[in-house]
């Protein structure tokens, strides 16, 4: 059970990351004609579509990975400090904090992102969702290169 729920933790983590990604080049992006190149096809998508996916991606993130933890304590992170790679356990102790600042980011994002908020609050949507992004490439990595290391099931 626990490996499926570190695949769905996976999953929703690709998804999240995508969306996020989507956005935060598309809330700087130039909107600009059909001969632009790739980029700024890919930054005319109306940002503000994303909003509710992030959110809810990134609290199933969290959650997930919550469910998962105690698994990780035992079965993984022991075994780390055994074989004294410290910097992989100190490693997840990150991406645990800024999973935590990403989550209590989720309210300052979804006011920033709220339709009856005018279009001149653009520097706090994009600072924001640029924070997210950067939380979400960091701990999405950082799970990875740990989960290569010594996942759990191995």
């Amino acid at each position: 059970m626990i490996v499926f729920l570190l695949i769905l933790h996976g999953l929703v983590g690709v998804a999240l990351l995508g969306a996020i990604t989507h956005q935060a080049v598309a809330v700087l992006g130039p909107r600009q004609g059909p001969s632009a190149g790739f980029l700024a096809r890919y930054a005319r998508v109306s940002s503000r579509t994303f909003c509710g996916a992030v959110a809810v991606l990134f609290a199933i993130s969290v959650v997930l990975g919550a469910v998962i933890y105690p698994t990780y304590r035992l079965d993984v992170r022991v075994p780390l400090e055994e074989m004294q790679l410290g910097w992989a356990v100190g490693l997840f102790e990150v991406k645990e904090h800024f999973g935590g600042i990403g989550l209590a980011a989720l309210p300052l994002y979804l006011h920033y992102w709220d339709e009856s908020r005018a279009a001149d609050d653009r520097f706090g949507r994009a600072a924001i969702t640029w924070l997210l992004a950067g939380i979400v490439w960091l701990t999405f990595v950082v799970g990875h290169v740990l989960n290569n290391l010594r996942g759990l099931g191995t």
